[in-house]
């Protein structure tokens, strides 16, 4: 993701060479013509580019994940680190698998 100035620079660029796609992305360096050709709509229906907010609205509340950790720490008591390390392995194990299965 660009900063909202890379976005501006690229945009404004584009109008002054003419609206060429090769042009700008080799002068800057970036973005993909896809993304360029988005902003540069943006910017026309807006006469502006949005600045995007990174922060997004959390998945679960406090109190659905406090009932989560009572859950688990009362079902199966606390993870000790060699249970924490077998569960890292497993994990590393799986995506392992999961890579070599889809060269």
């Amino acid at each position: 993701m660009y900063a909202h100035a890379d976005t501006i620079r690229a945009v404004e660029l584009y109008i002054k060479l003419g609206k060429r796609v090769k042009a700008t992305i080799r002068q800057l360096g970036y973005p993909t013509k896809n993304a360029l050709g988005n902003w540069y709509r943006e910017y026309e229906q807006h006469r502006e580019l949005r600045v995007r907010s990174v922060a997004r609205a959390p998945m679960f509340s406090d109190t659905q994940k406090q009932a989560a950790l009572e859950h688990y720490s009362l079902a199966a008591g606390p993870i000790t680190i060699g249970a924490a390390l077998a569960i890292f392995a497993l994990a590393y194990a799986a995506l392992e698998y999961r890579s070599s299965r889809s060269r």
